[in-house]
């Protein structure tokens, strides 16, 4: 059986053997853009992430099996897939941890300035600040409830925070004190202290954090976006934090990536950018690789 393996995940020499254990016939190639290293009628699975942005998936004639190294799927055309009865894998519960670790780290940083104390660290100056912020007894809004969501909820309980998550369903979740569904997000984001995006990129959620919504945030509140930049209006968003000094935002990922180098979100102080670094970690690779070494496994042995 083919097994295409791309550039998007990097494999030991053991990862390979591993995987040639288990019967596939590999194949690589570092760049999803470049041509392939065997015809794609002859491809019956593969590892990729954005693999048919570039090679249309209708040549894929014996394709059976997609293991993406994203946890989104929006890069994937889903509804072929579907139609096609291809099994489709995301990268569920991989970069949770290092994502929601990214979270507390930057309402943290925010709350007890940190860029300051750096300032005044390189200006070998002794200052106190005295509007720093505690976590504890805040509310905090999840905007998706799921793997990541749910990482991103339990470590601020942890800090003492109250959180609510919003998502499709209102059932019990955990991380979680209260649950409430997507549509009344944009009533309720008012009551919140610190608002973090999670949530999938969809038709349905494109813009939720709109500029009704960042308007209607509370003062001082903490926007922390780190799922798709489609999610929030980034030129409504540009323009609130303009008029709104209040407001603080840790970015990152963006509607175009890279960020332009024009964007105004560089030089906003009350904004942190950050390269759609979140997911970065030195513990992504064993997750990685134990999940897709699960998913090929068990298709090659149906």
């Amino acid at each position: 059986m083919n097994l295409l393996l791309t550039g998007c995940f990097k494999y030991s020499e053991e990862q390979m053997q591993a995987l040639r254990s288990l019967g596939y016939t590999i194949y690589f190639m570092q760049q999803e853009k470049k041509d392939l290293p065997l015809e794609a009628s002859e491809v019956d699975a593969t590892v990729c992430n954005g693999l048919f942005l570039s090679h249309d998936i209708a040549k894929f004639a014996r394709l059976k099996f997609i293991q993406l190294t994203s946890a989104g799927f929006d890069r994937v055309p889903v509804e072929k897939i579907k139609e096609r009865g291809i099994e489709l894998y995301n990268a569920r519960g991989v970069y949770s941890t290092p994502m929601a670790e990214w979270a507390i780290f930057r309402v943290l940083e925010h709350d007890k300035q940190g860029w300051f104390f750096r300032k005044e660290q390189e200006s070998s100056r002794w200052t106190k600040h005295r509007g720093l912020r505690e976590v504890a007894g805040t509310k905090v809004a999840v905007v998706g409830a799921g793997n990541v969501g749910q990482e991103v909820a339990k470590r601020f309980q942890a800090f003492g925070a109250e959180t609510t998550g919003f998502d499709i369903h209102t059932n019990d979740t955990s991380g979680f004190n209260h649950m409430d569904l997507t549509e009344n997000f944009r009533g309720r984001v008012g009551e919140f202290d610190v608002v973090v995006v999670t949530a999938p990129l969809l038709p349905s959620t494109r813009g939720l954090i709109s500029r009704e919504v960042l308007l209607t945030m509370k003062q001082n509140a903490i926007l922390v976006n780190i799922a798709r930049g489609g999610l929030i209006d980034e030129q409504a968003m540009c323009e609130v934090l303009d008029e709104r000094k209040d407001l603080f935002a840790a970015l990152d990922v963006f509607e175009t990536e890279p960020l332009s180098a024009n964007s105004p979100l560089w030089t906003m102080e009350n904004v942190a950018v950050s390269p759609h670094n979140s997911f970065v970690s030195d513990g992504n690779n064993a997750r990685m690789f134990t999940v897709l070494y699960q998913n090929l496994k068990s298709f090659i042995e149906q």
